[in-house]
């Protein structure tokens, strides 16, 4: 089956132009840099006057909770979600219930996202102070990486074992993506508020960024840079949050060549810890969402080279599970669906350029992750395609939004952009409020 996608503007490798894209089955078969003006040889034709066509979303951090967790989000629900946002490849993160900490329980993810995902998928293996010996029966065609926490978060799965983390780092056949947060200093900081507030089990939200502060990050990031250039590790240091920890980072624009990658997410990219107080627990995740300062340093880095890709952390829980302060309300939020026009947004406000953008959420993913043909508008590769509208002017309503919690941050926010269409291995998939029930992604593979 042949479709053109005709009279848009292609934002791809650093170039914007007005042209085609023609696709046969699953894949690209050409791009052209005219419109093409007779088009009664083809079989579909979309029409994309007035449109940006960019290549798909490839989310690298997200948690679509399933197994375990599905009352607040499943891999179909999240997964259409995603697909109403433009994201069209994601890589789910293994503190669910079970952990993903085994081969076989790696196996059951992948089965699941062949059942329901509505866009292509993989899973990263979970590293614990146990499992060190199973990293070598992981295939790097199939697995992206090794999820290390070097600090407690949701799901509990700690590696404070030094000799574990150091083995890990030196032995792993795949990438290690590092959640850094000092566990030593975050309990020092609880039992400071603790003495403060006379043995109170919470604190008010806003005092989050505090007890999961810079410091905190700061030391476990510095450690990880450390032990992956002592080891030779391929390291990507998930969700950088402060200022701080951007002096452990390369400024290098060829993510190709470096050896330490660094990941900005949209929390940290759109809040500040002047939001805790009209946002509340709803902008409360981990690592927390710093000051303003922090926020702008980091959207600057996006530019100058020192952050080499953006992402969700996507986090679905129920606005129940979202009650309480800094200790009790869970941590994290729902994104997905609004990471692209989000970042959209901060082109118009004069951070970044489009072609930026595509770089950052598009081709440095799959440069990174050495993903097989995904990533960019080429020939022969997987048509994994998106088209937005620079002129919609919408606002996010409860209903307009697919999360199975039902909520999002940027409930109320009006969008200048919208995704208008999500194409996944050459078939739509989401259009103009309508996810298309049916369709099914693919398992992404590696070029290890």
């Amino acid at each position: 089956m042949q479709t053109l996608i005709n009279n848009a503007t292609i934002v791809n490798e650093g170039r914007q132009f007005l042209g085609a894209v023609l696709i046969e089955d699953e894949l690209i078969a050409k791009v052209l840099e005219a419109p093409v003006e007779d088009t009664s040889a083809y079989g579909q034709v979309i029409d994309a006057t007035g449109l940006y066509l960019m290549p798909g979303v490839i989310d690298d951090h997200v948690h679509f909770r399933e197994p375990g967790m599905t009352q607040k989000a499943d891999i179909a629900s999240e997964s259409r979600t995603a697909a109403a946002g433009g994201v069209t490849s994601f890589m789910d993160m293994p503190n669910t219930i079970p952990q993903t900490t085994t081969p076989e329980l790696l196996e059951e993810k992948f089965r699941l996202g062949a059942e329901k995902s509505r866009i292509n998928y993989s899973f990263f293996f979970g590293a614990t102070n146990d499992n060190v010996d199973c990293l070598r029966q992981l295939d790097p065609h199939r697995v992206p990486g090794v999820k290390v926490f070097m600090g407690s978060s949701t799901g509990n799965m700690l590696v404070d074992n030094e000799q574990t983390l150091r083995r890990i780092f030196a032995e792993s056949p795949l990438m290690i993506m590092a959640h850094c947060e000092d566990t030593r200093i975050i309990a020092e900081n609880i039992e400071l508020f603790r003495k403060k507030y006379k043995g109170q089990n919470d604190f008010p939200v806003r005092y989050h960024s505090r007890i999961r502060s810079v410091e905190a990050c700061y030391e476990s990031t510095a450690r990880a840079v450390q032990l992956a250039k002592e080891t030779g590790a391929r390291l990507h240091v998930a969700h950088v949050s402060s200022a701080r920890e951007l002096e452990l980072f390369s400024d290098d624009y060829d993510v190709t060549k470096k050896q330490i990658t660094a990941e900005a997410v949209m929390a940290h990219l759109m809040f500040s810890s002047e939001d805790y107080d009209h946002l509340g627990s709803r902008i409360k995740c981990n690592p927390s969402v710093k000051t303003l300062e922090d926020r702008e340093a980091l959207r600057e880095a996006l530019v100058t080279g020192q952050i080499d890709l953006v992402a969700t952390d996507h986090a679905p829980h129920t606005l129940r599970e979202k009650e309480g302060g800094a200790l009790k309300a869970m941590s994290g939020m729902p994104m997905i669906q609004f990471s692209l026009v989000s970042m959209l947004e901060l082109s118009d406000q004069g951070y970044l350029s489009l072609e930026r953008i595509v770089e950052l959420m598009s081709h440095n993913p799959s440069r990174i992750y050495r993903i097989d043909r995904r990533g960019f508008i080429r020939p022969s590769y997987y048509a994994d395609l998106v088209l937005v509208d620079p002129e919609a002017s919408w606002q996010v309503l409860t209903g307009r939004y697919y999360t199975k919690c039902g909520w999002t941050p940027m409930d109320a926010h009006t969008f200048k952009w919208r995704v208008r269409r999500t194409v996944v291995n050459g078939k739509t998939v989401y259009s103009d409020g309508v996810v298309v029930d049916g369709v099914r992604g693919k398992e992404l593979r590696f070029n290890a």
